[in-house]
Parts: C-alpha cells; structure tokens; sequence
C-alpha cells in the first residue's frame, strides 16, 4: 500500500478533474479500481502458483512456456522495464519537484534541478550493501495513511455533497468524446493504484503465499480505492474543481484553504514529500534488481549481473537503470512519464499475461492452483478488454511509442541470441 500511494493520487488528481471537466473524475477513480481487482487476480493467480522473487519476469516464462516464446516474453519485460522503470523514477522526482516548488517558489529550470538532484542523491544511498528497508515500512505506512486520513477527516467540517457531485457532461461535445477523456483519465489514475502486485516480487520470502499473495493484492486494492475515492470526493466538496484542476500542489493548498494557515500547507507538503522521496527509494531499490536477475539466469545482457567488488550489490543495473532515471527527469514533463509508462506496460505485461493465464488454464486444465480467480475467465477478460479501452483512447504516438519499445526488443532479442549469448559447452 506504501507503494501504491507515493507522489501518484496528488500529484494525478488535478490531471483527471482537467480531463473529465470536475466531479465526473470519480468515474475514472472507479473503473481505475475496477481494473486493478480485475488484474489483481490475474496476479492473485499467478503469484500463489509461483511465488518466487522476480513477479511477471517469473510469470511470463511459466505462462508462455513454448521454446521462442517462453523466452522472448520475459526478455521483452526486462527490456521494457530497463526504459520503463527510468519512466517510474522520473515521473516520481518530477511530482516531488511540483510539490518542493510550494515550499520555495521554482523556476522551471529550478525544478529540474531538484528532481534531478532528488534522483542522484537516492542512487547515492543505494550505493551501498542495504539488507533491508522492511524495519521502517510500518513507520512509512503511518504517515502515507495517516496523511490520507488526515485530508478526509480535516475536510468533512466544509463539505458541499453539491459541489462534490455535480455531475456535468455538458464540456463534451459528443459521447465518443467523453469515451476518449474516461480513457486518458483513467490511465492517469490507473498510474495511481500500480503496486497493488509487488508482494509477487517477494513470493520467495512469503510465509503461506497461497493463501497471503491473494490476500495481500485484494485487500490492498480495497484499502487504497477506499482512501482515493474518499479523497477525490472531499477535496471536490471543499474546493471547486476549478481551482482543483489547475493547481500544480492541490493537495497543499486543501490544508492551506481548511485551516487558513499557509503553515499547515507546508507541514502537508512536507508530508507529502517524504512519502514521494520513501515509495522512490524504494522503487529504484526493486527495480535495480530486475535486469540483474535475469542477467543471473541468462535472460538478459550478462553485464547486469555485475555486483560490487566490495559491498556485493547489482551496481551496474542500479546505475543505468538511475542514470536513464535521472536524464528522463531533466527531459520530460510529468503528463508525459505517466502516459508513457502505462502505455508501454500494457501489452507486454498486462494484458499478454492475461491472456497467457487463459491460454494456461485450457492448455493445463488439470494443473493444481492454489488460488483461481472467481468466475474464471471473465475477470481476466474484463482486465485485457479495459487495458485496451485505455490503450485505444490514448493518443497515437504514446500507441506507437509503445510499439516501437516492443519491436526495438524484439530486434534486441534476437540480436543477443545470435551474438551475446553464452554457447552451451
């Protein structure tokens, strides 16, 4: 749930009452919720079957086990994710950079610097043999949780149900239209609740993992749709969706406007910052390790299996995955990182394991399964077919960008095949 939350639903919120013109944003918070139950039991599934460290690298080789195949979809997700997880650090450092910017006005360039700054500075204290985070994940999750909380609770006081829910269609001029902002905004919020399947990167270390990977993934989803749902609603009703739409720090200026007092906004900034600055600490810990196991198991380029002479860590991933991290901060705007990551996710990852889960089922139906969705196969279907609806309603070039990252890996794969790889002796 740490994950789940970072810089995500604050720095997202403003994206998507823009898109869908005020308090109709609740139905991309709904069908963003949707998907992750829908995808969580995809994952739910897969994770209780094979609970090993490594998540879809794991799942994508088991699902798609034919000889080409079972070895091109795992290397296609490292690949995606080497360009993908630099996407994840930069839209992070870049948000926390929006909301820094409350604390001391910054010019744009100013901004680029302290995300920038933010991102080396966290490769820095990664350098290093780090055993475990896990010992202050409690004390991390009370101040995301309790930040959340604190938003809901502070503004029920000056809530207007009016103006929280005043439904209007009227800024679209036709119902393709809507279809099309519903689409976009809810790729926005979808951003916000990614993290919902990261126990599976740990099935490994899970006591009872057919029982508590499924738990885990549902019960998160539940609790984090609970708070973005209560938060959209209450910040709708104190503020108007205006204001909310155009405001780089909403959330800051929701306290500043509860208590008028610009302290309590910066004490809520502050807030905010450490959960951005923990859940990215964290992001490019899990990440750095992801090329440097498949580099192990010779499914990526044996250069990232390099660990440090001296503090025994996966320097070499850690430092191109953080390098391209820290120039893709530099480079691009927020909006940007958050459509490119979803879109190019989507259909290495998502939805081909979707349909690779009801591939397996028919192929193996006699296989035990210490957890199967309910309802089989129409959740998974649900989860390919709002994928697409969110990939088809984005703009062309995020399409072909994400395209262009799967063919540019399957050119990469072959060509480590033929001139990389290893020979068998």
């Amino acid at each position: 749930m740490i994950d789940m939350v970072g810089i995500g639903p604050f720095v997202t919120l403003p994206i998507i009452v823009t898109l869908m013109h005020g308090p109709a944003s609740i139905l991309a918070w709904l069908l963003g919720a949707l998907l992750a139950y829908m995808d969580g039991m995809v994952w739910a599934e897969l994770g209780a079957k094979w609970p090993q460290a490594g998540g879809s690298y794991v799942f994508l080789q088991k699902i798609f086990n034919g000889k080409k195949l079972g070895k091109m979809m795992p290397f296609l997700f490292i690949w995606q994710t080497t360009i993908q997880a630099p996407l994840v650090i930069a839209s992070g450092a870049i948000g926390f950079s929006k909301y820094f910017s409350f604390l001391v006005p910054l010019t744009d360039i100013q901004k680029k610097m302290v995300s920038g700054t933010l991102v080396l500075l966290l490769i820095t204290l990664l350098y290093r043999n780090i055993k475990s985070i896990g010992k202050i994940s409690v004390f991390l999750w009370i101040i995301t949780g309790g930040t959340i909380l604190w938003l809901i609770i502070s503004g029920l006081g000056s809530f207007n149900a009016a103006q929280a829910f005043d439904f209007n269609f009227e800024g679209f001029d036709s119902s393709s239209l809507l279809f099309v902002a519903l689409g976009k905004s809810s790729l926005n919020a979808v951003y916000s609740y990614l993290g919902y399947y990261n126990v599976c990167h740990l099935g490994g270390e899970i006591k009872e993992p057919e029982k508590n990977i499924p738990k885990s993934i549902l019960i998160s989803i539940t609790g984090i749709a609970i708070l973005y749902l209560a938060m959209q609603t209450v910040v709708l009703g104190v503020l108007p969706w205006q204001q909310v739409a155009g405001s780089e720090f909403v959330v800051s200026e929701y306290f500043e406007h509860i208590y008028n007092s610009h302290l309590i906004g910066q004490i809520a900034t502050v807030l905010i910052l450490i959960i951005a600055a923990s859940a990215l600490f964290a992001g490019i810990l899990g990440y750095s390790r992801i090329p440097y196991a498949a580099a192990l198991n010779g499914d990526f380029f044996s250069v990232f299996g390099k660990v440090h002479p001296k503090h025994r860590f996966p320097h070499v991933s850690l430092l191109v995955i953080g390098g391209i991290g820290f120039l893709f901060s530099l480079l691009f705007r927020l909006g940007e990182v958050i459509t490119a990551i979803l879109m190019m996710r989507m259909l290495v990852q998502f939805v081909s394991q979707a349909a690779g889960l009801i591939a397996w089922h028919y192929r193996k139906p006699d296989i035990a399964r210490p957890y199967k969705m309910p309802l089989f196969p129409i959740p998974a279907l649900l989860s390919i077919a709002i994928w697409l609806f969110i990939f088809f309603s984005n703009d062309t070039r995020y399409q072909l960008f994400a395209v262009g990252i799967i063919s540019s890996g399957v050119i990469a794969y072959y060509i480590r095949e033929k001139y990389f790889k290893p020979q068998s002796t």
